[in-house]
């Protein structure tokens, strides 16, 4: 009884895993393409910028039409 109960928890781990893994892939970080006389200012500014865009388009999904109150 106790080899089937490990093998439960070692099936569920994996399975955890798997699912782990598939929503670290969905978050990756925003590639920043660099010419070759980019400096780090520039850099930041462009992650800077990327991550501006990606939070502004999370808040328009995010966003719920209210019905006005009348």
């Amino acid at each position: 009884m106790r080899g089937l109960g490990l093998i439960g928890l070692v099936v569920a781990l994996a399975i955890v895993a798997l699912v782990a893994k598939k929503q670290f892939a969905g978050a990756a970080a925003p590639v920043v393409s660099t010419g070759g006389d980019a400096t780090v200012r520039d850099q930041a500014r462009q992650v800077q910028e990327q991550y501006k865009q990606a939070l502004d388009a999370a808040m328009q999904q995010s966003k719920r039409k209210m019905p006005d109150d009348e």
